[in-house]
């Protein structure tokens, strides 16, 4: 790649080919601006809950269907052409860029993903790169949003790309893959804190420039995953080891031009000061009404949620009920993206995902 190719944010194929989406449902809904109905995607909707993904999973592991962008995306259009969505998600995950950046990832049967270099020592910390992400197995993920932003601009429909927050990506880093305590994370952000700030600044760096290419490849709106800071942290450790990282991070992410949704889990206790590192939206778990959560995060930012994933598993008046409480809470002014409060669950019932969208949309349509 040339240096003026550098400077521009990559080689001129990350440009988007296509034209710029027309507003759509959940671009306006992003900007709080009236929409016709509200609109609805589901985080983890092209996923193991779907037929159609498991046909193709049986086939391939999970790596060679994050960095195949055939296949990638072939899964990221299957929700949508089923159930009609008002926005797709780019099929990937959020760990690749740790790849990159130095660490062996494996996703191993039965116990999920693991690294077999973790992070354990500053001197570890230090070694860790940080390239541009066309250079790295995210290019892959790139090239599959342009793939799918050809497939889908023409009908309208916007692509979101998405990357996992620093804390999140750390906490894997550290422990090796998921953890139930973060001891080990927790314990290297206590002790170390220089090496604690210089992993984080890598990480803000890694992820700005992925997340600002998603969008220069074609991807209309991004989502920044805080999978993890709310079951590891309390408030102050919050907004002492992480929020000014994610405030950067946020910061950086105006560069890309379109909506950003910021979104985190368990930390409804401090929601605000998640609120206050940035973002266009605020994406809110389930944990509390939709209304108490707008309270706390102001009128000045569109909200997404919050429907319990698990309800997806009850009986239609049952889900219907609770459908009608997430879009009761939410009326009165624009800016709702109807969403679970985490990723659907593979025992859900396909029926009960095409219920909820077409009731969502006949329930709000204008």
């Amino acid at each position: 790649m040339s240096s003026e190719a550098s400077k521009n944010g990559g080689s001129a194929e990350s440009a988007v080919s296509s034209p710029p989406l027309q507003p759509t449902p959940f671009l306006l809904a992003c900007q709080q601006q009236p929409a016709p109905h509200t609109p609805i995607w589901l985080m983890r909707q092209a996923g193991r809950f779907m037929h159609e993904y498991r046909a193709i999973r049986a086939q391939h592991s999970m790596l060679e269907m994050i960095t195949t962008p055939e296949l990638a995306a072939e899964v990221t259009l299957q929700p949508v052409n089923a159930f009609g969505m008002d926005a797709a998600i780019i099929f990937a995950d959020i760990l690749p860029p740790l790849i990159g950046m130095g660490l062996h990832l494996d996703f191993v049967p039965g116990k999920g993903p693991q690294f077999d270099n973790p992070l354990r020592s500053p001197q570890d910390i230090d070694r860790l790169a940080v390239p541009p992400a066309e250079e790295t197995v995210l290019n892959n993920t790139l090239e599959a949003i342009r793939m799918v932003t050809a497939e889908l601009t023409p009908r309208g429909i916007p692509l979101i790309g998405f990357a996992g927050a620093p804390f999140t990506l750390a906490s894997y880093a550290i422990e090796g893959g998921g953890s139930k305590s973060y001891a080990r994370c927790k314990a290297l952000m206590y002790s170390e804190p220089t090496a604690w700030k210089h992993l984080m600044q890598k990480l803000v760096t890694v992820q700005a420039d992925y997340l600002i290419k998603q969008a220069r490849a074609g991807a209309s709106a991004l989502q920044v995953f805080d999978s993890w800071a709310g079951s590891a942290l309390g408030q102050q450790d919050y907004n002492r080891y992480v929020r000014p990282h994610n405030s950067e991070l946020f910061q950086r992410l105006q560069a890309a031009g379109v909506p950003v949704i910021n979104f985190s889990a368990g930390t409804a206790p401090y929601i605000a000061d998640v609120a206050a590192c940035g973002g266009d939206v605020i994406g809110v778990d389930w944990r509390m009404p939709l209304d108490w959560f707008r309270a706390r995060i102001g009128d000045d930012r569109a909200i997404q949620g919050n429907l319990d994933p698990i309800a997806l598993l009850a009986p239609w008046p049952e889900l219907r009920a609770r459908i009608d409480d997430v879009l009761d809470r939410a009326a009165g002014q624009p800016g709702h993206i109807f969403n679970l409060g985490h990723g659907i669950v593979p025992t859900t019932p396909r029926d009960n995902v095409r219920r909820l969208v077409d009731y969502v949309h006949e329930r709000t349509a204008v």
